[in-house]
Parts: structure tokens; C-alpha cells; sequence
């Protein structure tokens, strides 16, 4: 059965959730590789501040990469190593999101 494809655009404004429940993000733009036509990132926006404060000075959101996505639904939902942020057992590599300026 093949299903009809998505629209990238149709993961803007989706919230983003880890695997184990907890709210990190909406969905503001996404990173593409124009390459391989592929997307490469999430940029997030109304981030949980619990999740992420002192880490993104002053910026308006993160870009996750898209390789930590596990499912695309009403919801998307990442790898839970976003929330090892709070206790400092891992150094993910989720890059700021510059301000346009």
C-alpha cells in the first residue's frame, strides 16, 4: 500500500516530544540538504525552558538533527537524549538557531 507523500511544510507548527514524553519544542522550519533532497534538521522554536535554559543564549530556537526523529504524527517525536541536556550525562549536538538579523 502506498501512502500519498507529505509535504515537508506539513511539519511546521507540530509540536516535538521525546520518546518518554516530555514537550521540547514546535516545529518552526526545517533544514534541508538540497543535495539529496532530504531534510537534515528541525528548527524549534517556544522551546521548554526547563529543557534548555542557560544553553541558547538569548537565540529563538535550536535545530535538531533529523536523525533523531523516531516518529512523525499529530506529534513528532525524537530520541530521549534530548533530555539528557538537564543533567549533563551527554553533550547532544543540537546547534543554536541564529537570528536573522
Amino acid at each position: 500500500m502506498n501512502a500519498a507523500p507529505e509535504e515537508i511544510t506539513s511539519l511546521v507548527g507540530r509540536e516535538v516530544y521525546s520518546n518518554n514524553g516530555v514537550f521540547v519544542g514546535e516545529v518552526e522550519d526545517v533544514r534541508l540538504d538540497l543535495d539529496t533532497q532530504s531534510v537534515t534538521g528541525l528548527a524549534l522554536a517556544e522551546l521548554n525552558g526547563e529543557l534548555f535554559a542557560g544553553r541558547v543564549d538569548g537565540n529563538t530556537g535550536v535545530i535538531v538533527p533529523y536523525r533523531w526523529v523516531r516518529a512523525v504524527g499529530d506529534v513528532v517525536l525524537i530520541n530521549d537524549v534530548i533530555e539528557r541536556l538537564e543533567t549533563g550525562t551527554d553533550e547532544p549536538d543540537v546547534e543554536p538557531e541564529q537570528q536573522a538579523t
